[in-house]
């Protein structure tokens, strides 16, 4: 037996050995995916693999790298058909390919595995709103769990982007605003996706953070435009979350970004993906192209370019000098990777670096060894009720109450005999971006209907249109007509009328909030006002007297200033997965205490940007005519019940600059529900080298107490939660006082202040 395929050997053993036997040609392969192409080189026309494509497509016997989304060949495979399509695909590679390497498959699962029948949890917006680590790693290992069985290694997830645009349209795949939630939610992500990384139990795959690095406050809101950031604010803010998650959870894998850092595209950067990624923090995974990426180092013309390489050879010359180890997601620049190699532009040692991770991989999630997955698991765990409970479990976290005059919710049955259900969002399915096709979806009409049954009469009316078709996918958006959607406002005020309460569902829909991947197919704003007809729905619905419940489903903040005016009761809710109606019923009537915080700043106008709390202390300083202060805060979110925090003080007022040290606070459920809240650690360096945010979130804890309960909880203040990069750029704490407060939002109202001096 050759030492590659013996399982007694280590996996650095093993891999040492596999490439010492591997040609020039082999190696390239390695560096190469197929996705698309899938359709060209392995299945045919109903997403079957065919042996005979495959073949004349991979005759030369060099193996792939890897294959793309599996999941979608042939207009979408069920759990049992992409199972059968992965073990079909794996077992050609490993007997026709002639060292008989294995393929990994990688799939989305942003917020669920993107594909056929996969359970679909809420956006990563709202699982960041539940504050919950605990929950948030049990959904990423149900994705996991979901997604390995039918064969898939690797999710290109989670995205850990410090979101600081409203504009952009991706803030709804992220976690929010704040890097020290992203870093836990990517951290809880990483750890469901991997699990002990040992990958023994066949439920774990691959997590890949992205995107590296300051994808998320692109230079007019606009998607891949460039990050105009200080170091120290590259560092502290947007490289945190990453470094976190790969030192923390040990992430095996990184996706760069689309892009640029002072003039450095990321797929080319040397210094983020060798110096930072690699030599400081100990990295020893590998990292993808973000898609069609390396091309746009040249000039990729359905998008952008950064016209740093004169074509694409050059651009991979350039990808592979700075440490991008496989291009994704078709093979196209790195096709290039043999050629330069034997006129001296690269060395195959080159080449070797960025391929023995990848095969260590391999080799660590047993691929060598036991290859297939069974089709009949696949069935049965995919979509499982087991698992769509997990779903509404995470839904109901998510929603968050942003307003509630005069205790409306929970709604009395008693009370409200007629319902009427009104918006565009009120009978649509909304999963947001990279979303599969659920076994089940309930709409809010359905949610609704089926939680108050003959208990009352629910009346339902569109209200307006948003966008024509309004899929995520569909590339052109065109804006519903203005004439049908007034009489569908007429309509609407006709039912309202009859009605004792409306529940009004606006906000957007998935074209309205995406990502912009080319120029035909956009999803960044100028505005955060409510499209279209919707602003005008509302005011006629407020004249008709009647208490306006407003739920929100979005991927973005919205600025609502007159909802937030008029209306009786908000709840944001993002986009929250399968469950929707569910989740949301069980608020409304009270069966769900909703629990939700703000992950982030909700503006009262595109012309506030930036709104982040962590400001600096000259920022916000006013607007002429306007208010400078947001909507709704970061961390903010009500409750129907009422909490107090109480006795807030520290386990030692004086600490060393190396040392720790607790904060304690009381919290008391004064309340007659049973409910849940999250106190909120925060802290400011008062005098420092170099300016200090006002506020910066260093801990947080999730508490449910019954009424009348109090708990006294503790968070740690370590020294890395006083740290930051000083006037040389030296990471340390600096001696001085130090505000630290516990709350129930970042808003100064909301918080109880201590002080702790460090020597």
């Amino acid at each position: 037996m050759l030492p590659y395929k013996n399982p007694e050997l280590s996996a650095k053993e093993r891999t040492r050995d596999l490439l010492a036997r591997m040609t020039l040609e082999e190696k390239a392969a390695q560096m190469i995916c197929v996705w698309r192409q899938k359709s060209e080189t392995l299945v045919d026309e109903k997403g079957e693999f065919d042996p005979q494509r495959a073949a004349a497509a991979f005759k030369d016997g060099h193996g792939l790298g890897q294959v793309g989304r599996p999941s979608d060949a042939g207009g979408g495979r069920d759990a049992r058909g992409m199972a059968e399509l992965t073990n079909a695909i794996q077992k050609f590679f490993i007997e026709k390919s002639r060292l008989g390497i294995p393929v990994i498959f990688h799939e989305e699962c942003l917020h669920g595995h993107a594909a056929r029948d996969a359970t679909s949890f809420p956006q990563p917006i709202a699982l960041a709103s539940t504050f919950n680590t605990e929950l948030v790693e049990e959904v990423y290992a149900t994705t996991a769990e979901e997604a390995r069985v039918r064969g898939a290694h690797q999710a290109l997830t989670p995205v850990v982007d410090v979101a600081r645009d409203p504009r952009w349209g991706r803030v709804e795949e992220t976690f929010g605003e704040d890097p020290h939630l992203v870093a836990q939610m990517g951290i809880a992500a990483v750890r469901g996706f991997q699990g002990d990384a040992r990958f023994r139990d066949r439920k774990h795959l691959i997590a890949t953070l992205k995107h590296f690095a300051a994808h998320g406050q692109p230079e007019s809101g606009m998607n891949c435009a460039p990050a105009n950031v200080s170091l120290r604010v590259l560092r502290e803010t947007f490289l945190h979350p990453f470094k976190e998650a790969i030192q923390k959870a040990g992430a095996i894998s990184v996706m760069a970004s689309y892009n640029e850092i002072d003039g450095v595209p990321s797929h080319a950067n040397r210094w983020l993906l060798r110096d930072v990624l690699r030599g400081e923090w100990g990295f020893g995974g590998f990292v993808v192209s973000d898609y069609y990426a390396i091309w746009e180092l040249h000039y990729r013309p359905e998008t952008h370019g950064h016209f740093i390489a004169a074509d694409k050879r050059e651009a991979c010359r350039l990808a592979v000098r700075a440490g991008v180890n496989i291009e994704l997601p078709e093979p196209d620049c790195y096709l290039h990777l043999v050629e330069l190699v034997r006129e001296g532009r690269l060395r195959e040692e080159e080449l070797d670096e960025l391929v023995a991770p990848m095969l260590l991989w391999k080799f660590k999630l047993g691929l060598f060894d036991d290859p297939y997955v069974d089709p009949d698991e696949a069935e049965r765990i995919v979509g499982s009720e087991r698992n769509r409970s997990l779903a509404l479990r995470a839904a109901r976290e998510a929603v968050t109450l942003l307003k509630n005059d005069e205790q409306l919710l929970p709604l009395d049955l008693a009370r409200f005999k007629r319902i009427a259900v009104i918006g565009p969002n009120a009978h649509r399915v909304l999963l947001g971006g990279y979303s599969g096709v659920p076994k089940s979806y309930v709409t809010v009409l359905d949610g609704i209907k089926e939680r108050v049954r003959h208990r009352a009469e629910v009346l339902y009316a569109e209200g307006c249109g948003l966008t024509i078709g309004g899929s995520w996918d569909q590339d052109e958006v065109v804006l519903s007509d203005p004439e049908e959607d007034r009489k569908l406002i007429a309509e609407a005020v006709r039912v309202a009328e009859r009605a004792d309460v409306v529940i009004l569902c606006i906000g957007e829909n998935e074209q309205l909030s995406r990502e912009a991947w080319s120029l035909a197919h956009m999803g960044d704003r100028a505005s955060l006002d409510l499209v279209g007809r919707q602003e005008e729905l509302f005011q006629a619905l407020v004249a008709t007297g009647k208490p306006i419940v407003v739920l929100l489903f979005n991927g973005r903040p919205l600025s609502i200033n007159s909802v937030s005016r008029d209306a009786a009761a908000i709840l944001e809710c993002w986009y929250l997965g399968q469950e929707t109606g569910r989740a949301v019923a069980e608020v409304l009537f009270g069966d769900f205490n909703p629990c939700g915080k703000l992950p982030i700043t909700i503006p009262r106008s595109a012309g506030h940007l930036p709104v982040f709390y962590n400001h600096k202390p000259s920022a916000r300083r006013g607007y002429l005519f306007d208010d400078a202060s947001p909507l709704y805060a970061f961390g903010y979110g009500l409750s129907y019940t009422n909490f107090s925090i109480e006795n807030v003080r520290l386990e030692r007022e004086r600490i060393g600059r190396d040392e720790a040290t607790r904060v304690f606070a009381d919290i008391v459920n004064e309340g007659t529900r049973a409910g849940a809240e999250v106190v909120q650690l925060y802290v400011r360096d008062l005098i420092s080298s170099v300016t200090r945010p006002v506020k910066e979130l260093k801990g947080f804890r999730k508490v449910f107490l019954n009424p009348g309960e109090k708990r006294t909880i503790a968070l740690e203040i370590t020294p890395e939660a006083l740290a930051f990069y000083d006037i040389e750029m030296n990471y340390t704490v600096e001696p001085g006082e130090f505000e630290i407060m516990i709350g129930r939002s970042s808003r100064d109202v909301d918080l109880r202040r201590v002080t702790l001096q460090v020597i």
